[in-house]
């Protein structure tokens, strides 16, 4: 099956209705920190581990950015630098559990958000949706972005 040649304009489209929708579902209710704040939180959460240092290269920022960042995040009661127990000289960033409430809160609006545009869908299309999104990711994992792709006509299924 050839490729529709819009599919990637469609796609686009769609990532930004999506975005609207995980954006609305934020903005409904007040959320204390900014949209880069969030999203350095949710980075400290899925990462026990996490320093400064790994926190600015996950952001592509400069450490003091990322440092000045953390120190807004702790003044709010949301961020903890906690002193590593292998190594003192190592401060762990750690979110407070008012930081997970809030991630959790926000998650969970989010779905709601984001079913109730898919109750508008009738299931089979939300089951071809689920198809596509998987074999999307499966390929994006394949092939990472900045990759060079690999031009295999028969790789492309329906």
């Amino acid at each position: 099956m050839e490729r529709p040649p819009n599919l990637a304009a469609a796609i686009d489209a769609a990532a930004e209705a999506l975005l609207g929708v995980l954006d609305g579902a934020g903005s409904r209710h007040s959320v204390p920190v900014s949209p880069t704040q969030l999203r350095v939180l949710s980075l400290i959460s899925s990462r026990p581990d996490i320093n400064v240092n790994r926190l600015a290269e996950l952001l592509d920022v400069v450490p003091s950015s990322a440092s000045r960042l953390c120190d807004r995040l702790e003044a709010t009661g949301l961020l903890r630098r906690v002193a590593d127990p292998r190594d003192r000289r190592e401060v762990r960033l750690t979110p407070t559990t008012a930081a997970e409430t809030l991630l959790r809160e926000l998650k969970e609006r989010r779905h709601q958000a984001v079913q109730a545009v898919l109750d508008r869908m009738p299931p089979r299309v939300q089951h071809e949706l689920l198809l596509a999104l998987l074999a999307f990711g499966q390929a994006a994992a394949l092939n990472p972005v900045g990759a060079p792709a690999e031009a295999d006509p028969q790789a492309r299924t329906a």
